[in-house]
């Protein structure tokens, strides 16, 4: 059924990966003010200065993302075969894993030696987007199994 919590939670993982495709996920600025960079779903952006700029796309970031959210929207559906939706929800934590560990990749190992290794960004709402779309997913994934549990209890009960 639809208006179960899990849904709920789904729909709060699909929310979180369009905050994490739509809003910057990591930038830091450099003491000098001169230098900044960017780290969005589609690419890493180095503002040497005024006129000169560094552009690595992350188009892996992006497909992941819409991974992420088609999956979670096709389990909202799969609410007849919760072992198929618990599932679903498993394979969503792996993709958001990796997602997680790129973005801790970008800020901490290719970001450190563009400019200020000492000075380490802030991560911004695209990040944050993506934690709460990883705790959702979690916690529709515990509900999903807690009504498989009541349901094969209620099997034995018959």
């Amino acid at each position: 059924m639809l208006q179960r919590i899990q849904t709920i939670f789904l729909a709060i993982t699909i929310v979180g990966m369009g905050i994490f495709l739509a809003f910057p996920i990591w930038s830091k600025v450099s003491v000098s003010g001169e230098q900044h960079a960017d780290l969005t779903a589609i690419r890493l952006n180095h503002q040497v200065n005024a006129v000169q700029s560094q552009v690595q796309p992350a188009y892996y970031l992006i497909i992941l993302a819409i991974l992420v959210a088609g999956v979670a929207a096709y389990a909202i559906f799969q609410f007849r075969n919760r072992v198929l939706q618990s599932a679903l929800c498993a394979v969503n934590s792996i993709l958001m894993t990796i997602i997680m560990g790129l973005v801790i990749y970008f800020t901490f190992y290719k970001t450190a030696k563009l400019f200020d290794p000492q000075t380490p960004g802030n991560y911004e709402m695209g990040f944050y987007g993506l934690v709460a779309a990883m705790l959702a997913n979690v916690f529709a994934n515990r509900f999903i199994r807690k009504d498989e549990r009541e349901v094969q209890q209620s099997k034995r009960f018959r």
